[in-house]
């Protein structure tokens, strides 16, 4: 298992941790020079916050655990695809790598918002897709 692997299955417990708690199945993490600073999960249901996604918990509390406004030395993995507000924070905390497993072809920042991320930031994408997919999928299909 890669290390990006690993980082992504502490972001899928989180998203189960979501949807355990009735909200939507997306959980994030940040890493710093091989350390987790943050784990966070959807909270919007919770907080009655629609800013309260996954990547704005995550980016909040590495800050807080950094110091510092900037990630950057640090790695967001995240579950599903950033939206474009998520995008634009993770663009402002300059954090330089950002690694998500399942697209989000309805919301997803490549969408509506691409160029929104630093020109340095590096994206990889499709790590444990099919893992984070279904979890989306099983989630709403309870919903539904």
């Amino acid at each position: 298992m890669t290390t990006d692997e690993q980082y992504m299955r502490k972001a899928l417990a989180e998203a189960e941790q979501a949807a355990r708690e009735g909200e939507v199945p997306i959980g994030a993490v940040v890493v710093c020079r091989g350390r987790v600073l943050a784990s966070a999960h959807n909270l919007t249901e919770t907080l009655h916050d629609v800013t309260a996604h996954a990547e704005m918990q995550a980016i909040t509390a590495a800050a807080n655990a950094l110091g510092g406004k900037y990630l950057s030395d640090c790695t967001l993995y995240v579950t599903v695809e950033p939206c474009p507000m998520c995008a634009g924070a993770l663009g402002w905390s300059q954090i330089p790598r950002i690694v998500y497993g399942a697209p989000d072809d309805k919301r997803g920042y490549r969408k509506y918002a691409p160029q929104v991320l630093h020109p340095k930031t590096e994206v990889v994408s499709g790590v444990c897709e099919d893992e984070c997919r279904e979890q989306m999928q099983q989630f709403f299909k309870t919903k539904r």
